[in-house]
C-alpha cells in the first residue's frame, strides 16, 4: 500500500477486492488504536459532509493544500447521493493510512448501518 493506491483512485480506478480488504484490515488497526476524544492542534481544516462527491474533494485538497502538507478533520458522511462514494471513501481511508496524524476521519449519519444498508 502506497501512494500508488492514491494515484490509482485518483485517476478513475478503484481498488481491486485484495487491495480493498488490505485497506480496511489496516484502518481498522489504525480506528481500533485512536480514543473516542481525538486531541488536534491547530491550524487544521475542517470539512463536512462530501457525500461521494470525489472530484469536488480533490479540487477541495488542491484549492486549500494537501495532506500531509495541512491537516484535516472530516465531519463525515463521506457517501451516498454522490456518484463517486466508492472512490471517495476509498481515498480519504487511504490518506488515513497514510497519514494518521495528518487526517481524522469522524462518522457521520451517513455512515451508520440504517442509512448505508441496502433493502430490497
Amino acid at each position: 500500500m502506497s501512494e500508488e493506491w492514491l494515484t490509482k483512485i485518483k485517476n478513475g480506478g478503484i481498488l481491486s477486492e485484495a487491495e480493498l480488504g488490505d485497506l480496511c484490515s489496516k484502518v481498522i488497526d489504525l480506528f481500533s488504536e485512536e480514543n473516542n476524544l481525538v486531541n488536534c492542534s491547530a491550524p487544521i481544516k475542517v470539512v463536512g459532509d462530501i457525500h461521494g462527491q470525489f472530484y469536488d474533494l480533490l479540487e477541495l485538497f488542491r484549492i486549500s493544500g494537501s495532506i500531509p502538507t495541512h491537516k484535516y478533520i472530516f465531519m463525515g458522511d463521506y457517501v451516498d447521493r454522490g456518484y463517486n462514494s466508492i472512490e471517495t471513501i476509498e481515498y480519504l481511508l487511504t490518506l488515513k493510512v497514510l497519514y494518521p496524524e495528518h487526517i481524522i476521519l469522524l462518522r457521520g449519519n451517513h455512515e451508520s448501518l440504517q442509512t448505508s444498508s441496502v433493502t430490497f
